[in-house]
């Protein structure tokens, strides 16, 4: 009888932002476990993530969340084969708990260590259950910090397309969400209420940055509501507090009917800037329902029809799996870290 072969396990740690999170994934695709410790409560009243809290909630569950993923997996370090870790980009003071615990763990237990990249883990999220995605690929990542278009030609070696010149999309979510005065974290809150909205009750501006720009600028439409709502001379009365919930539904709704216009449209010209066949979608945004659907739009009408692959919401927003399943790509490819890795704000 042919012998099984041995899975490779990978332990992935993911604390670029105020998700505290580890995972066990095997052989890139087979998730064993997945443990995330949100912040959002703590993060709330400020509404916005503040880095010292960050780190300080991630110093205090590292180590737990760890050790569930590994009790979870069923697993031991002896079956665990390499420690991967996002160390770039991010919060410095949160990147540093998961990069420490890292190499603390890769040289307690004689493992190698794999140095991540967080952008390029979401774009794993996108193609974690599908075998052979056809490319070329255009990956979209959309998310708090982060709006970027990629040319994914080789899952180890993206190219960045385009990316955010000032507030990134979920950015800007959360600062509408906070001057229409709606709960944190806002993309999930502005998707439920612009539910009631008339998205074309406001045109809000759609910067594309001149003819062919790949890059992004969503500070212009969060300037825009604010002045709506506050008056140009920001001395007005707030006409949210006076504002009726329809009202406040048909700003939300279209808001976010602009910042997905400029999403697609901008995927849509580097589609067909690189002749991509597919179009991968991750970052916490991506989780948004209506993106979803013009995306799959948007790709549905391209002729020829193109491939729409989108993280499943589960693994939008941050979290180990993807850092696991990227690790054993790097694994693979024989791309270890040594201990003198540290942590990068930028990426």
């Amino acid at each position: 009888m042919k012998e099984k072969r041995k899975l490779i396990n990978i332990l992935g740690i993911e604390t670029s932002c105020d998700e505290t999170a580890a995972a066990i994934v095997a052989d890139g695709k087979v998730v064993k476990s997945s443990i995330i410790a949100s912040q959002d409560k703590l993060h709330e009243k400020y509404g916005g993530v503040v880095p010292e809290i960050a780190s300080r909630a991630h110093i205090e569950k590292i180590y737990p969340v760890i050790s569930k993923a590994i009790e979870r997996a069923g697993v031991n370090k002896e079956d665990i084969d390499a420690i991967a870790v996002a160390n770039q980009p991010g919060l410095t003071v949160a990147l540093i708990v998961g990069v420490t615990a890292a190499k603390t763990l890769s040289f307690a237990w004689g493992k190698p260590l794999i140095a991540i990249n967080h952008l390029h883990a979401h774009l794993q999220s996108a193609i974690l259950v599908e075998a052979n995605p056809q490319l070329p690929a255009v990956a979209l990542i959309v998310s708090g910090g982060h709006t970027c278009l990629y040319d994914y030609h080789r899952p180890l070696e993206p190219e960045l397309l385009g990316s955010t010149i000032d507030d990134a999309a979920g950015e800007a979510f959360d600062k509408v969400a906070g001057i229409l005065k709606l709960s944190y974290p806002g993309g999930p809150a502005i998707e439920e209420i612009a539910k009631k909205g008339n998205p074309d009750a406001i045109r809000f501006p759609r910067s594309m940055l001149g003819e062919g720009s790949l890059d992004f600028s969503f500070s212009g439409i969060k300037t825009a509501v604010l002045y709506y709502c506050h008056g140009q001379d920001m001395k007005g009365e707030n006409k949210v507090d006076s504002m009726s919930k329809q009202e406040i539904a048909d700003i939300a709704a279209s808001f976010q009917s602009a910042v997905i216009d400029v999403l697609v449209k901008k995927t849509e010209l580097a589609a067909e800037k690189i002749g991509a066949k597919t179009i991968l979608v991750g970052g916490g945004v991506a989780a948004n329902t209506e993106l979803r659907n013009r995306l799959e739009q948007m790709c549905g009408s391209a002729d020829p029809p193109k491939k729409l692959l989108v993280a499943p919401k589960r693994y939008c927003t941050d979290n180990a799996v993807m850092v696991a399943s990227l690790g054993y790509y790097k694994f693979k490819a024989g791309l270890f870290a040594d201990l003198t890795l540290e942590p990068q704000a930028s990426g």
